[in-house]
């Protein structure tokens, strides 16, 4: 997945990193868009119209992606890859220079709503334009989802996962304090301490700072085929799951702040939004949780 992972376990059982690594191992082969022999990746690299068998687990992963397509009218696309390759985010590896007009207009031609055809109970999908599947904005939360679920199924009570930022905690600490989480400030950006207790909660947030190229923020947006650019620094979700956590996340980044948050209000969403220049905005409940 392109990034690390920790876990702090209280009192592990024997053979906890191997049962973690297997997980994560599983995740990758079907969801990563970086391994060509994924089960995404040969996706991808059929031609549109064929219905492909997946894994329950991905048919869980598609399900999400695409209802939150839908909520976010479009914001969220898990069928963004040709873009995010366009733009030098993507496997093909970064490039200095910005796409030609007409390049990114094809490429989101083939996407939005119709682009991917799920059928949940025959555990299938097809992809009915040449859309390339890019889960980058969703799996991570998942992978941390499906750990915490195989550490529970092992015994486990008590622990902290961490996937590349997204975090679930549950129980308690040796001390008995709650797994305490302080959420990262934008760089340059003076903000008082945001910290979370992580008691049977997920938190991911998605930053445009995280990773940057000549064309701009790595956010892009499906609407229009460019990266972001109206000052949404970072956003971070409190969800009862990461892998919705996740997805919400990369969603309200890449919406202008305003509809951003007029959004988190009307799905009752726990959001944290960080604008550069008008500071940070709390949806009512967030606020309900600090007060």
């Amino acid at each position: 997945m392109g990034t690390r992972w920790s876990a702090a376990i209280v009192a592990p059982p024997p053979g906890v990193a191997a049962a973690i690594a297997g997980v994560l191992a599983q995740v990758i082969a079907q969801m990563s868009h970086w391994d060509p022999t994924s089960q995404l990746s040969r996706i991808n690299a059929a031609a549109p119209g064929r219905w492909h068998g997946i894994a329950p687990e991905f048919v869980q992963v598609m399900t999400v992606a695409l209802d939150i397509a839908a909520r976010s009218d479009g914001a969220f696309d898990p069928a963004l890859g040709a873009l995010v390759d366009l733009w030098g985010f993507g496997p093909p590896g970064p490039r200095d220079d910005v796409p030609e007009d007409g390049a990114i207009d094809a490429a989101r031609a083939a996407i939005g709503p119709g682009a991917i055809t799920l059928d949940p109970l025959l555990l299938r999908l097809r992809r009915t334009r040449p859309a390339r599947l890019d889960l980058s904005g969703i799996a991570k939360g998942h992978a941390v989802d499906a750990v915490a679920a195989r550490l529970r199924a092992i015994g486990c009570s008590d622990f902290l996962i961490e996937i590349g930022g997204e975090l679930v905690g549950a129980g308690i600490q040796p001390d008995g304090q709650p797994w305490w989480v302080d959420v990262e400030a934008p760089p340059g950006m003076a903000l008082a301490p945001l910290r979370i207790a992580l008691h049977g909660i997920a938190v991911a947030t998605s930053g445009d700072y995280r990773r940057t190229s000549a064309s701009g923020s790595h956010s892009i947006d499906p609407r229009t085929g460019r990266p972001i650019a109206h000052g949404t620094a970072s956003v971070t979700v409190l969800h009862a799951d990461c892998c919705h956590a996740d997805a919400w996340a990369s969603a309200l980044t890449v919406l202008e702040p305003e509809a951003a948050m007029a959004l988190a209000e009307r799905e009752g969403l726990v959001v944290q939004l960080v604008v550069r220049g008008r500071g940070e905005w709390l949806s009512r409940g967030l606020r309900a949780m600090l007060d």
